[in-house]
């Protein structure tokens, strides 16, 4: 079952909670959103959580050892960074009927910042 996830690829966010191991270094952080997991309502943030993992070298002139990699964390620990007023916000959607050339009527869901009512995307 796909979830319905609030946050974009590119998007800038704030982490307002940590995951549930209690690693609460990350609260309060900044970052842009690399990945997004809808089926598992996942995300990975540019330098905010990260795990340690150990790589052997597989060929030769690989080098192999202990590395740093941003981990996923639950998109309801995120709040989306409103662009225009530059706060953290939650979003709402606006529907918009889009007329094309030939007569024909399109709706597009647009993401709605909720503090200063500006869009988003």
């Amino acid at each position: 079952m796909m979830k319905k996830v609030h946050i974009k690829k590119n998007d800038q966010v704030v982490v307002i909670s940590g995951p549930k191991d209690g690693d609460k270094a990350i609260q309060g952080k900044q970052g842009k959103v690399l990945t997004v997991f809808p089926k598992t309502g996942k995300v990975i943030v540019e330098g905010v959580a990260f795990v340690t993992k150990h790589m052997k070298a597989r060929r030769q002139g690989q080098q192999g050892g202990i590395f740093q990699k941003e981990r996923a964390i639950d998109a309801s620990n995120v709040m989306l960074v409103c662009p225009k007023c530059n706060k953290a916000t939650r979003v709402s959607r606006r529907k918009e009927e889009i007329v094309r050339e030939d007569g024909s009527k399109k709706t597009k869901t647009i993401r709605v910042c909720k503090k200063c009512g500006a869009d988003i995307d």
